[in-house]
């Protein structure tokens, strides 16, 4: 049983790179060769893995708003990647289009889409889940809410949207930045833990997010209402 387990571990590795020798100097390094790409490696790249820290809260009310915030952001997180995925399909579409008039009745169709499908559940969201879900929007587009529909609609569109937004307390420009407000770093992790044990699929953002430069910031020079390490 071992002998087969290794058999069938090394299969990936036989199907997509073959090994070859090559002398340097009077010392041999085995260097690979991955199907699809003509330059030698000496290793393998492999995604990096996060090692996450423990959660450790000062109080139970500490512990509940983290798990409350949890909750809101597992729930609008699928709805922020189909944003993102549905604008990477429309700005390919769009390209191919050759007028004004096709690109605009294109992009309504798929504003009509999103909303004919999803307006009935985004319009459950209460206030905070609805500020997260835009806040994940930019994290996965790089554009705010408020751009996006400017982009999409006319600018009238997304001051009208904006202003109605501010009757819930919520701003359509609203960006999401881990590293100067604490609640999108709680954000971040979340999303981490969550991709790392499988309930959310990971999308990768729009911008670059260091993790390590994160939580440096929010754990390791933390504060008395901050989440820490052992």
């Amino acid at each position: 049983m071992k002998k087969l387990l290794h058999i069938i571990f090394m299969i990936p590795f036989l199907v997509m790179s073959q090994q070859q020798p090559f002398p340097q100097d009077s010392t041999d390094v085995e260097y690979y060769i991955i199907e699809g790409d003509s330059i030698p490696k000496s290793i393998i790249d492999l995604d990096e893995v996060i090692v996450l820290h423990k959660l450790k809260f000062e109080s139970k009310d500490e512990r509940i708003k983290y798990l409350i915030l949890k909750r809101k952001t597992i729930k609008v997180y699928p709805y922020a990647k189909l944003a993102a995925e549905r604008l990477t399909t429309l700005s390919e579409r769009l390209e191919t289009l050759d007028s004004k008039r096709k690109r605009r009745k294109y992009a309504k169709r798929i504003q009509k889409y999103i909303e004919d499908e999803f307006s009935a559940e985004l319009k459950k969201l209460t206030r905070t889940e609805g500020q997260i879900l835009i806040k994940l929007i930019h994290r996965q587009t790089g554009r705010t809410t408020f751009e996006l529909i400017k982009e999409l609609r006319s600018g009238w569109r997304a001051f009208w949207f904006q202003n109605t937004a501010k009757l819930f307390d919520i701003s359509l420009k609203e960006k999401f930045q881990p590293i100067n407000i604490k609640e999108d770093f709680l954000i971040e992790d979340i999303l981490e833990r969550a991709f790392q044990n499988g309930r959310l699929d990971r999308q990768k953002p729009a911008f670059d997010i260091d993790f390590y430069d994160l939580t440096d910031k929010w754990i390791h020079n933390k504060t008395s209402n901050n989440a820490s390490t052992d």
